[in-house]
């Protein structure tokens, strides 16, 4: 049971930190990684599923923001949220690459939403950008303890 609630912990983690909270999940996935009794297949598979979907909340919510905008509440400012639509105008659905940018790669999936990326290539390309980040961190850890 212990083992199922770790794993939930490291999708939680992942999830939030693709959200616009301030969380971080590399340090969940090293430590777990370091501890070495999970597989760390699996390891892989639920903090990239927790980040992607986390980014889709910001997506949806980056199609709603219309009505949200002006709340007080609306966790990015004007000013960002405008640079990120010029950036994203410029340079289209491949700045989604840097999801998994801290800082950046938040606001740049909300953008998407704003922008109408299809969901389906908004996924792809985010899981393909965030898998790619966690293979790297995967790979360097264990060199790192072997």
């Amino acid at each position: 049971m212990f083992e199922l609630t770790s794993y939930f912990g490291l999708f939680m983690a992942a999830f939030g930190a693709a959200t616009l909270l301030p969380l971080q999940s590399e340090a969940v996935l090293v430590g777990m990684l370091i501890l070495e009794r999970y597989s760390t297949e699996l390891l892989f598979a639920v903090a990239t599923l927790g980040n992607v979907l986390g980014s889709a909340v910001n997506w949806y919510l980056g199609r709603s923001v219309e009505r949200f905008r002006n709340k007080r509440w609306f966790p990015v400012s004007q000013n960002t949220l405008e640079n990120a639509q010029r950036s994203y105008l410029r340079y289209g659905h491949w700045t989604l690459l840097l999801s998994w940018v801290p800082v950046i790669g938040d606001p740049l999936t909300l953008v998407a939403g704003v922008m109408r990326e299809p969901l389906w290539r908004f996924l792809i390309i985010v899981t393909l950008a965030k898998g790619t980040r966690y293979l790297v961190l995967i790979g360097v850890t264990l060199k790192w303890v072997a």
